[in-house]
């Protein structure tokens, strides 16, 4: 049969194009080709050289198109076959006399059948292969090679755009899940207003105004409570990386046994429950920074990992072998001595090295006393709006002089929460503050049970007798001399009645 080869390639051409979904353009393309050439199926495939695989990307019978992701590892000696420069055609009307044609039929069960190879190049750039598929032997002709020839153009274009299609959508995937989890940190900065910059935290502040534009890392010092996070949040958002993410860890919180996997991210099926690939919170502050609280909680393997990151500026993800280029600043946070934990061998002496470029200590609430009139007002602001009231109520007469003369152990956490609580049980009554034990610190002598002071209440109590074995054991949970073992009871057990009593577990819980 004559055919028109213009005429054949413009028809064919506008079946090829006709979709960015390269099933659907497949399968028009194969319901125009069943004209001229005797094709059941067709299959495009893409060769990955490091897996020495062929990957199968999409398929088209008479009845669909398909997308698919299917591998078919080669033998090393069909590997170097498909390396070796072949013509742009091929027709393999007898599939056991060619090793690569044989293994691709059978892993396609269709061992018996004719096929004819188109290999598509871009710029003399080869993307992969369009096979088209017969059932029985000596199906395909020359005439049949020589209308496929003149697609090759046009197979190998919406191949290509094919890839960058699926590789933009990658990307969009990519961003909305930074997108999500961004979000879902952002509700759990607490602004940037930084309340007593001017005055009690005029000396951090000037150093977070020398560090900010820096690629430094910044190792924030200061209790439990006194807004560490808001002073890196700070620092984020005066750096160059503002507009890139920040992602906040809190090392104390996330169990150890899940640690890395958090961290560093895992491969599919690297233990059991890992259904997918995940990129740890390294991957996620790529091009931005990463905020590691209570620095002192990671445990050893965590801190020689940590060490590789900051040295190379790479992560491995559980369970894989390539290493993971990152581009991240690196601002911690501690309650805790490190230089004591290293003479202790509880800390890394070279990862505190690492660290210890530029501490900024962030001072306690009972140092900078004069900032508490300006907090006052602002968490009245807020927790106001939080909690929908019409309008803050006003503080009792004598109410600033209490507040001022409480050593506030909790620092500035406690603060908010006191207000917060008086906010809930006013009324619209003025504020007087009467919970609070003005001016004394608790007696660390006296027994959990000691009856000197008020009766306590048996959540008080137990508070109290967890907060002194956490002292005696420097803030240590579970594991051989931490305060589980000490109180006889499950380290879950202990962490969860610590969540209920508001106690700060880990080494938070020592100051």
């Amino acid at each position: 049969m004559s055919v028109d080869e213009n005429d054949f390639f413009r028809r064919a051409t506008m079946q090829i194009c006709s979709s960015l979904d390269i099933d659907v353009a497949m399968w028009r393309s194969l319901q125009f080709l069943k004209e001229f050439i005797p094709v059941d199926m067709m299959f495009l495939h893409l060769y990955e050289r490091d897996l020495g695989a062929m990957r199968t990307i999409a398929m088209a019978t008479a009845s669909q198109g398909k997308k698919l992701d299917h591998l078919t590892p080669l033998p090393k000696e069909v590997r170097a076959r498909v390396e070796e420069r072949h013509p742009h055609l091929m027709i393999l009307n007898q599939p056991e006399s060619e090793p690569l044609g044989k293994t691709m039929l059978e892993q396609l069960g269709k061992p018996d059948s004719s096929s004819m190879v188109l290999h598509l190049d871009v710029e003399g750039k080869r993307l992969g292969a369009l096979s088209l598929v017969a059932e029985g032997k000596g199906r395909f002709s020359e005439e049949h090679a020589r209308l496929m020839s003149l697609l090759n153009e046009p197979f190998a274009i919406a191949f290509s755009n094919t890839l960058k299609h699926q590789e933009v959508l990658r990307l969009k995937d990519l961003l909305a899940d930074d997108n999500r989890y961004l979000h879902r940190e952002l509700l759990h900065l607490s602004g940037d207003e930084i309340v007593g910059a001017d005055f009690g935290l005029k000396k951090a502040m000037e150093m977070v105004r020398q560090v900010a534009p820096l690629n430094s890392p910044v190792l924030l010092l200061g209790e439990t409570g006194v807004g560490k996070d808001v002073i890196a949040n700070a620092i984020h958002y005066s750096s160059p990386r503002k507009d890139g993410p920040f992602v906040k860890v809190n090392c104390g919180a996330i169990p150890e046994t899940l640690l890395d996997s958090e961290l560093f991210g895992h491969e599919k099926g690297a233990f059991t429950g890992a259904l997918s690939q995940r990129r740890g919170r390294f991957e996620r502050a790529n091009k931005g920074t990463i905020f590691l609280d209570e620095i002192g909680e990671l445990p050893a393997q965590a801190q020689v990992r940590m060490l590789r990151v900051l040295q190379y500026k790479e992560v491995e993800r559980v369970g894989g072998t390539n290493p993971v280029t990152v581009d991240i600043r690196l601002i911690a946070a501690t309650n805790r001595d490190l230089e004591e934990m290293v003479k202790a061998k509880q800390f890394r002496e070279d990862l505190w090295f690492r660290l210890n470029v530029f501490p900024i200590r962030i001072p306690p609430l009972r140092e900078r006393k004069e900032d508490i009139p300006a907090l006052v007002r602002h968490f009245l602001e807020r927790k106001s709006r939080e909690l929908k009231l019409s309008a803050s109520p006003p503080l009792a007469p004598g109410v600033i002089d209490r507040l001022m003369a409480y050593p506030w152990p909790g620092n500035v956490r406690e603060l908010e929460n006191v207000i917060e609580r008086a906010l809930i049980l006013s009324k619209g009554r003025p504020l007087t503050f009467d919970d609070l034990t003005v001016g004394k610190s608790e007696d660390k002598s006296k027994t959990p049970f000691s009856t000197e002071d008020e009766p306590l209440r048996l959540d008080e109590v137990t508070s109290r007798h967890i907060r002194r074995v956490l002292e005696r054991t420097k803030g240590k949970v579970h594991g051989k001399g931490g305060a589980a073992e000490v109180l006889g009871i499950n380290p879950s057990t202990l962490r969860n009645r610590m969540n209920q009593l508001g106690i700060p577990y880990g080494r938070r819980s020592v100051g």
